[in-house]
């Protein structure tokens, strides 16, 4: 994981501009591995992340269903691992098949899942939370 982003967000609309910008250069088969505390603004740089993928709906965190897809230029899938309990969990709802499909896979607290995730993975970090600025680190 060499080339390095880092982005200073002082309000959401910024954290949405830089999913959006992110979004916009993905493609088929891509994994977005995001992580940060609760409240960073990982439901909001996906809202930014969705809208760069062409979909006109707006994304919800998937807290209580754990994946929502979205019609985009191509699939999109948003996955919430915040409420599940183990790796079997998250297999049996399919995402192994989801991380290696056509669409785009979104994964928020993606931590909780980190050997599953392919050594291609965009790994996108948020730090602060509140009424501080988002410092928002992408590897790719």
């Amino acid at each position: 994981m060499a080339p390095r982003a880092e982005i200073t967000s002082a309000r959401p609309e910024e954290t949405e501009d830089a999913g959006e910008r992110l979004g916009r250069t993905l493609g088929p088969g891509a994994v977005v591995a995001l992580t940060g505390e609760l409240g960073a603004g990982k439901t909001c740089f996906i809202q930014g992340l969705v809208r760069g993928l062409g979909v006109t709906g707006r994304a919800t965190s998937p807290t209580f269903v754990l994946i929502n897809q979205y019609p985009g230029r191509v699939p999109v899938y948003h996955v919430d691992a915040y409420r599940t309990e183990s790796l079997t969990e998250l297999m049996d709802l399919g995402l192994l098949e989801l991380l290696g499909g056509g669409g785009v896979t979104v994964i928020e607290w993606a931590d909780k899942l980190e050997s599953l995730l392919p050594p291609e993975a965009i790994h996108v970090h948020i730090d602060g939370v509140g009424d501080q600025p988002r410092a928002i680190t992408i590897r790719t």
